[in-house]
């Protein structure tokens, strides 16, 4: 079974096209006009070993905020496509990432209820020109059309690209583990209740 999907979200103030395969090599084509945003979402794919593919158009002569929220959205919902019923995947992910000085966690669980808890502090606004606080705005994104309960936290830190890639890092290993598939689970659904 094929585990890819593609989403074309289209607003007044964006126009992003996501397409995602879960089982690829960690490829990614990435044109969003925040190169630093391009630099973390190539993190996950790589770590992450999916195939990302985001085309993204967005009001950026005013902010970058609704151009990476709705990354974010976009992602959520192409995973969530991708997923499917999550029968036989593993469900639950987890990953510290070290980076010099920095050291971040994430855990998911694809629980099908929305979640983020977001522990990190940045030393400065700003990262090659992109506002550190959009990255919580992302991940927010994600979360809510995901269906998935996230929890991020930088445990160390002091250079705050170190910080944001161990945090992308991270997320990518997470998600790599709980959308695996896991032998042991065949078409069974990682749950006690039946569904997610």
């Amino acid at each position: 079974m094929q585990r890819k999907a593609q989403i074309e979200r289209n607003t007044l103030e964006t126009r992003i096209r996501v397409a995602v395969d879960l089982d690829g090599g960690g490829n990614s084509s990435l044109e969003t006009g925040l190169p630093f945003l391009e630099h973390m979402l190539d993190q996950v794919a790589r770590h992450g070993m999916i195939d990302l593919e985001i085309e993204a158009q967005g009001d950026l002569h005013i902010d970058g905020h609704h151009t990476t929220e709705d990354i974010g959205i976009a992602l959520g919902q192409a995973v969530a496509g991708a997923v499917g019923e999550k029968k036989g995947i593993r469900r639950y992910g987890h990953a510290y990432v070290p980076l010099d000085e920095a050291l971040s966690r994430v855990v998911v669980d694809f629980s099908g209820r929305p979640g983020l808890e977001f522990r990190v502090d940045f030393p400065r606004a700003q990262i090659g020109g992109f506002d550190s606080e959009l990255f919580y705005e992302f991940f927010q994104g994600f979360v809510n059309h995901a269906g998935v309960t996230l929890h991020v936290d930088c445990l160390r830190g002091r250079n705050a690209h170190h910080i944001a890639e161990t945090l992308f890092k991270a997320f990518g290993r997470a998600l790599r583990m709980a959308l695996e598939p896991d032998p042991r689970m065949t078409g069974i659904l990682p749950s006690t209740k039946g569904s997610l």
